[in-house]
C-alpha cells in the first residue's frame, strides 16, 4: 500500500509539475507576470511567495494551475501593469504560453525514454516462440514453445517485429522457416492462414498469421546517447499516434467506455510499475505524460485546447469573445469534465468490485 501511494504521488506530482512549469516558463520568458504556481487544487496547504509569484502546495493532488496577471478579460489590471498582463500580450504570445504545458509533457516523455534507453538500453522481443495456438499452421508444422525462428525464406530475422512483417508480406503463400531447438537447426515448411485475432485496442481483425506468439523474455540492445535520443523521439511519436487513435475510437464507440481509467487505476498501475522497478515506473510516466498532453489539447473550455479555441476566435473576430459567451462555454466545459470524472471514477470502482477471475 505504501509503495502504491508513494508511486502515485511521485508520478502525478512530476507530471503536473512538468505541465505547469511549461506554462510558467513561457510566461516568464514573454514577460507575463505569474501570480500563483500551484501543485494541486485548492484549498491551499502551504505557500511561499518569492518575488512576484506565490508557490503553493494544495490539498487536491489531481492537477495544478498557474495564475497569470490579466488572465481573465474582465480582470482589472493595475495601472502601469498592462505590459505584464496576459490579455494585453499578442495572440501568438498567449498561444505559446497555452501550448507550453502540453509541449513540456511531450518533452518530459522524450527525456524519460532517452534516460531509460541511455542507461538500460532498448528492449526488444526476440524470435523465441512463447506459445503456439492449437490447430494453427505453426502447431501443425511442429513448432513448439521455446523454439527460435532464425530465417524466413532464407532471410535472417532476429526480432519479433521482423518475423511478423515477413509473414505478413508473404501472405497466404507457403513458406519455409529455419528453426533452432535444443541446439539443433532444421527447416519447417508451412502455409500461413488468415485468422481472426484482436489488436491493441481489443478490436477483432483479420490477419495472416502462423499461430505463434512471442516469448515474454525481452532482450536489451545497448545504444549510444544519440541513438537513445532518436529512439526516445520515435517512441514518443508512436505513443502519440496510439493515444490519438484511442481517443478517436472512444469517441466513435469502437472501444467500450469500460476501458477508461481514472485516478484509482493510475494508482494501481503506478504501484505495480514501482514494484517492478524504476525503469518500468519511468516508462509508465512517459506514456501517462503523453496522454496528459493530448487530453489537455482537446477543444474543451477550461482545458488548454479550449483556451486555444478562444484565441482562434479572437484572431478571426479581431476582438475577444463576449464575456458571457466565454462564461457559458467554460460552464459547459466544466460540466463535461465533471461528467468524465464521474465516469472514470465509476469505471475504477466497478473494476475494484468486479470478482477476480
Amino acid at each position: 500500500m505504501f509503495t502504491t501511494i508513494a508511486a502515485t504521488v511521485i508520478v502525478l506530482g512530476i507530471l503536473v509539475f512538468a505541465h505547469e512549469f511549461g506554462h510558467f516558463l513561457l510566461a516568464k520568458l514573454l514577460k507575463v507576470r505569474v501570480q500563483v504556481f500551484s501543485l494541486g487544487f485548492p484549498p491551499k496547504l502551504v505557500g511561499k511567495k518569492w518575488g512576484e509569484t506565490e508557490y503553493r502546495l494544495s490539498v487536491l493532488p489531481l492537477g495544478g494551475y498557474v495564475k497569470l496577471l490579466g488572465e481573465n478579460p474582465n480582470e482589472e489590471v493595475p495601472p502601469g501593469m498592462e505590459a505584464y498582463s496576459f490579455m494585453h500580450h499578442p495572440l501568438w504570445h498567449r498561444a505559446l504560453i497555452v501550448l507550453a504545458g502540453p509541449a513540456f509533457n511531450l518533452l518530459f516523455a522524450v527525456l524519460a525514454l532517452f534516460l531509460i534507453f541511455s542507461f538500460t538500453g532498448i528492449p526488444y522481443l526476440t524470435t523465441e516462440v512463447g506459445g503456439v495456438k492449437g490447430g494453427s499452421p505453426g502447431e501443425l508444422a511442429g513448432i513448439r514453445k521455446g523454439d527460435v525462428i532464425l530465417t524466413v525464406e532464407g532471410r535472417p530475422v532476429s526480432r519479433w517485429e521482423e518475423l511478423s512483417r515477413a509473414i505478413q508480406n508473404r501472405g497466404e503463400k507457403p513458406l519455409t522457416l529455419t528453426v533452432k531447438r535444443d541446439g539443433q537447426v532444421f527447416p519447417v515448411s508451412l502455409t500461413p492462414k488468415r485468422m481472426e485475432t484482436t489488436n491493441l485496442f481489443g478490436e477483432k481483425v483479420s490477419v495472416v498469421i502462423i499461430g505463434v506468439s512471442s516469448s515474454d523474455r525481452p532482450q536489451v540492445e545497448q545504444v549510444s546517447i544519440f541513438r537513445a535520443l532518436k529512439e526516445g523521439i520515435v517512441y514518443t511519436y508512436r505513443i502519440i499516434g496510439l493515444t490519438v487513435q484511442s481517443i478517436y475510437k472512444l469517441i466513435v464507440r469502437d472501444i467500450p467506455v469500460d476501458t477508461l481509467g481514472g485516478p484509482i487505476l493510475i494508482a494501481q498501475m503506478a504501484g505495480k510499475q514501482a514494484q517492478a522497478g524504476v525503469t518500468y515506473l519511468v516508462h509508465f510516466m512517459a506514456i501517462l505524460s503523453v496522454n496528459l498532453a493530448l487530453l489537455n489539447l482537446l477543444p474543451i473550455p477550461i482545458l488548454d485546447g479550449g483556451h486555444l479555441i478562444f484565441i482562434c476566435f479572437e484572431a478571426l473576430r479581431g476582438k475577444p469573445l463576449p464575456l458571457k459567451h466565454r462564461e457559458m462555454a467554460q460552464a459547459m466545459g466544466l460540466m463535461i469534465i465533471l461528467a468524465l470524472m464521474v465516469l472514470v471514477f465509476y469505471q475504477d470502482i466497478m473494476r475494484l468490485l468486479a470478482p477476480t477471475p
